[in-house]
């Protein structure tokens, strides 16, 4: 076991430190997604966790709960991107 296993170690050790500073900054993070032109806005944590749900009056139409329905979903897809893409941006190149 050589400088090779020392290097390998060190890496290890510099990867395990970088992620946990990840799930650190994850955890403080929020985003926002929305729909609709800002009619329908979802925040979520960054677990995943649902913060907040806004749905602006003019959206309202009791003759058409689908598609706010379909809003709320959208904005939700959104923010769930917007943080799949904060973790990308974190994730160190060449690790996957």
């Amino acid at each position: 076991m050589g400088s090779g296993f020392a290097k390998k170690k060190k890496q290890a050790k510099s990867m395990q430190e970088h992620i946990s500073q990840m799930q650190n900054n994850l955890q403080h993070a929020e985003v926002t997604g929305t729909a609709g032109n800002g009619l329908v806005s979802i925040t979520l944590s960054g677990n995943n966790e649902l913060k907040q749900i806004k749905i602006k009056p003019d959206c309202v139409d009791p003759e058409d709960v689908e598609g706010l329905q379909d809003l709320i979903k959208a904005a939700y897809q959104d923010a769930l991107k917007q943080l799949n893409d904060q973790v990308s941006k974190q994730m160190p190149r060449g690790l996957f």
